[in-house]
């Protein structure tokens, strides 16, 4: 995930259609934006790579027909915040499929970090030049920072889902996180970002389940262990996961990619949340905005 000024300040002055904001209060978004750019920095290394071979105890180049498997998206799905290729969420997602199938996996990572839905087709493309069996895509954080219109977003999305299906492919989708659990972000832009990355997640579903994919609902799923221990769930530069938020994800989505793997064992799939509690209670509202209005009118004229 990259998050600019430039893209930010988009974002804020998107707050306006909440509620007929003031430039005052457009001032306060920009600069919490300025703020939040400054700490996260530039992420001028990729994560490391661990494609190839792998198998449940984690030796590389195994014997044996593998299951293939590819990771496509942004910098969640690339493991963007960790160090060690072992933490890496392909990675664990591979060992995790590798035990459930019984052999091997050979994991194929194309996911970019800085990627929206409107980048996705090039991975797509290399994907398609060799399919694998199955494949996680993991896409959405960027198009909330660069304001694409959540229909617009999903509708692509969904258009590269079919395309990866027509080839046979099993596509699990990791819908868009909560960016209101980064706890950077200063209110109130975390609100602002709360409800664009939600407002697209449920988008993101309803394109998914037409296209013939498989939605994981990340943000439901894990916002509420990220507010609560943001300190282990998040990397140093407080917007990545850590190692630890690495697990958590690959927990959620290891039982959807056996299932259209066709080598899930456990049973049928529980239902999975569309919205949780913790995302509902912090959905904003009318008061909300209130709120903001009066906070503007306590803050100095713009120079």
């Amino acid at each position: 995930m990259v998050i600019g000024v430039r893209v930010l300040r988009v974002a804020a002055m998107g707050v306006g259609a909440l509620g007929g904001l003031s430039g005052a209060t457009y001032k306060l978004l920009t600069d919490q934006s300025r703020r939040a750019r400054l700490v996260i920095g530039v992420q001028e290394d990729p994560p490391p790579c661990a494609d190839g071979f792998h198998r449940t105890d984690g030796v590389p180049d195994s014997p044996g027909e593998p299951l293939r498997f590819a990771v496509l998206g942004d910098s969640m799905a690339a493991g963007v915040g960790v160090d060690r290729a072992d933490e890496l969420p392909g990675v664990l997602l591979a060992r995790g499929l590798a035990a459930e199938a019984e052999r091997p996996v050979r994991l194929e990572t194309h996911a970019v970090s800085g990627s929206t839905t409107r980048t996705l087709p090039r991975q797509v493309d290399r994907v398609l030049q060799d399919p694998p069996d199955v494949a996680l895509v993991i896409v959405g954080a960027n198009d909330v920072t660069s304001r694409m219109a959540a229909g617009v977003s999903a509708a692509l999305l969904g258009v590269e889902v079919r395309r990866l299906r027509a080839a046979g492919i099993g596509v699990v989708v990791g819908t868009c996180p909560d960016l209101g659990a980064v706890r950077l972000l200063a209110q109130p832009l975390r609100s602002v970002a709360r409800t664009w990355s939600l407002n697209l997640a449920r988008a993101q579903r309803r394109e998914v389940l037409r296209a013939g994919g498989v939605p994981v609902p990340l943000a439901d799923l894990l916002a509420p262990e990220f507010l609560t221990r943001p300190t282990e769930m998040f990397s140093a530069d407080g917007f990545h996961p850590s190692a630890a938020g690495y697990v958590r994800a690959a927990e959620v989505l290891l039982a959807p990619l056996c299932t259209v793997a066709g080598v899930w064992r456990g049973g049928p799939l529980p239902v999975l949340p569309r919205r949780s509690a913790a995302a509902e209670a912090r959905r904003p509202t009318t008061r909300f905005v209130a709120w903001l209005n009066r906070s503007a009118r306590h803050l100095p004229p713009a120079g």
